[in-house]
Parts: structure tokens; C-alpha cells; sequence
């Protein structure tokens, strides 16, 4: 190829500005496809209004699965589905969420990079936790383009930090300055090509919808002590990649730090579980105490009462626990963000 046609961006939480000024910014002639996926609701109806009024210049239409990508168009992933690149097209799959999110950002990143290879330029724009800092790290590996928002031009820094961390970047700038930049990798000739570990593969399969049983995760990651929240499976760590990741023999795959967010919630709902029924209990004994006093057995009404101050003590020590922990608590760890991008109906993909 005479330039590099491919263009992935990914964003969440505080993407929306940048989105806009980069769309803007892309003329007419672009000869490039440009594929976009932004974390909304897995029941929401897409962002597609929201994107085709702020990409004046191209045409813009929610992915299907089997499209053909033509340079010059724009396509964005639909809720609940991972969009993917094989090849010269488009697949819509519906593997296991990746860091909390399907779509995922880093499934996409992998997979252009391992079918567009040095042909691709990688863009990480703002959003919480780390999704997308290992798919931007592959593009680079394979010779591509990598692009991030600089954090302190963006709204939810956490994404592009996490992105920097991960990767030695081409560009970490503002949405206006990564728009020309943009222009500018664009019209250049790819360097060469450059492999891939056989995980990638993998991985892309596993986010099309490909059964992840143990021998394929053993191609790609080493069996741990941890458990996948999700499914009580065992998680195995991902061999060679930052952000550090794991997965589970079911496929649901964590950054260490979505994981932590999700063990953190796991323990939020087992602490208010166990508030309920332990003021239940109280609230029962004291009632047993109360009978018992009434039909004069003042040594059962006593042992009652001993009981319900006990457990009165433990629902102060609960309440306090929960409380502090939500003080307590990053507010960018977070697996049900939203972004704020309009979300509104657009074509829908097929089944």
C-alpha cells in the first residue's frame, strides 16, 4: 500500500470533544477507513447521530458484520458487540468482555494490527481505567502508528496515562494537534512488516466468539492463584504484555487494574449483603429477648439481649466499613462508566 489505510480509535469517559475536532479535521479524499469504538451501555442504541454530525466530510454508518472496509468511510462499533478487523472487513463478535467492556477497545487495536499490521494508526483518546493501552502497545509491535491524547488535555486522563505506560508513543498531544498528525501518518508509506506473538491471534478469535478452552490460554498466559470474578474460573497471566492482564479458560480477560475494581464491587455487594442480614438478626433476637421477658424468663430474656448488643455492635462495624469505603474509593475505578457522547439510534447491526 501506498499509505497507511487504517485508522482505530478508542475512547470513553470525556472522548466526546476530541472525537468531534479529530472527525472534523478528516477531509473528504481521506484515504483511509477510520473504525471507532467508544464504551456505551450494552442497551443503549449507539452513538451514531452524535458521530455523523461531527464528521461532515465522510460518510459514517454503524459496522455490520461482513462490511467491507473502503477508505474514505467511517464505522462505528455497536453496543454489545466486539468489532473486529479480519482481513479487509469487518466482523461483529460476541466473545466474552474484555476489561469490563464489549466492545473493547484493546480487541480491536489487536485485531488491526494483526490484519493491517505497519498499514495502521492507533488512537487512544480519554476515558477511565486502562482499556486499550495492550491493543496500542500491539499496533506498535507490529510496526504501526501509535497516537494518544495527552493527559492533561483530556478530561479522564487515566486511558492515555495508562496508554503511555504501556507503549513508547509516536505523538501524545492535543485532540488538535493528534487531528493533523493524523493527516500527516496517513499519507505516509507503512514501514515494514513485523511479527506477532501467536497470542494475538488468539486473543482476536477468543473476541470473535471462538471457544477459549485450556490449551489455547496456555499458548498465552500462565495459570495464577486468582479467580475470575465473573465466573469463578481460574485466571491465567498473559505472557509479555503491559499493562499487566489476565484471562480466564472461559475467555473473560482483566488489566490487573479492572480487576481490582471488580474484586472491589464484588466485596461492596458481600459487606452490604452481610449488613442486611446481620441488622435481621439483631432485629430478631431483641424480639426473642422481648417474649421472653414477657413470659417471665428473665435468663433467656437477658441471653437474648447479650446477643442483639453483640450483634448491634457488628452492624456499627459493618456500616463503618462500607462507609469508609466509599470514601475511600477512586472514583475512575469503575467498570459501569458512561461516556458522554449523545447516544442515539443508528443502523442496527446484523444478528
Amino acid at each position: 500500500m501506498a499509505n497507511r489505510d487504517i485508522i482505530v480509535i478508542g475512547g470513553s469517559a470525556g472522548s466526546s470533544d476530541p472525537l468531534r475536532t479529530i472527525l472534523g479535521a478528516l477531509p473528504h479524499n481521506l484515504k483511509a477507513a477510520v473504525i471507532i469504538i467508544v464504551h456505551v451501555p450494552a442497551n443503549s442504541s449507539g452513538i451514531f447521530r452524535s458521530v455523523a454530525s461531527a464528521s461532515c466530510n465522510l460518510p459514517v454508518k454503524n459496522a455490520e458484520d461482513g462490511d467491507v472496509i473502503l477508505p474514505g468511510h467511517v464505522y462505528l462499533a455497536p453496543p454489545n458487540y466486539h468489532l473486529l478487523v479480519i482481513k479487509e472487513k469487518l466482523a461483529l463478535g460476541n466473545g466474552p468482555r474484555e476489561n469490563l467492556s464489549r466492545p473493547s477497545i484493546d480487541s480491536l487495536f489487536r485485531s488491526a494490527a494483526l490484519s493491517y499490521g505497519p498499514r495502521t494508526i492507533g488512537i487512544l483518546l480519554s476515558g477511565r481505567m486502562n482499556d486499550g493501552a495492550s491493543g496500542l502497545a500491539t499496533i506498535k509491535k507490529a510496526g504501526g502508528i501509535a497516537l494518544v491524547q495527552a493527559p492533561t488535555d483530556a478530561a479522564s486522563p487515566e486511558m492515555p496515562t495508562s496508554a503511555l505506560e504501556a507503549t513508547p508513543v509516536d505523538l501524545s498531544a492535543t485532540s488538535a494537534e493528534l487531528a493533523k498528525a493524523i493527516l500527516r501518518f496517513a499519507s505516509e508509506p507503512p514501514g515494514p512488516l513485523r511479527p506477532l506473538p501467536a497470542g494475538v491471534r488468539i486473543e482476536v478469535e477468543i473476541a470473535a466468539g471462538a471457544r477459549a478452552d485450556t490449551s489455547k490460554i496456555k499458548e498465552l498466559a500462565d495459570t495464577s492463584p486468582l479467580t475470575c470474578p465473573e465466573c469463578g474460573g481460574v485466571l491465567s497471566e498473559v505472557r509479555d504484555t503491559q499493562p499487566l492482564r489476565f484471562r480466564c479458560q472461559i475467555g473473560h480477560a482483566y488489566t490487573a487494574k479492572a480487576l481490582i475494581a471488580e474484586q472491589r464491587d464484588s466485596i461492596d455487594v458481600a459487606m452490604r449483603v452481610a449488613l442486611r442480614i446481620v441488622e435481621e438478626r439483631a432485629a430478631l433476637v431483641s424480639r426473642m429477648a422481648k417474649e421472653a421477658s414477657k413470659a417471665n424468663r428473665l435468663g433467656m430474656a437477658e441471653m437474648h439481649e447479650e446477643r442483639a448488643s453483640e450483634y448491634r455492635k457488628h452492624v456499627d462495624v459493618l456500616r463503618t466499613a462500607i462507609l469508609q469505603g466509599m470514601e475511600d474509593k477512586d472514583p475512575h475505578e469503575s467498570g459501569s462508566e458512561v461516556v458522554d457522547l449523545e447516544m442515539h439510534a443508528g443502523t442496527k447491526p446484523k444478528s
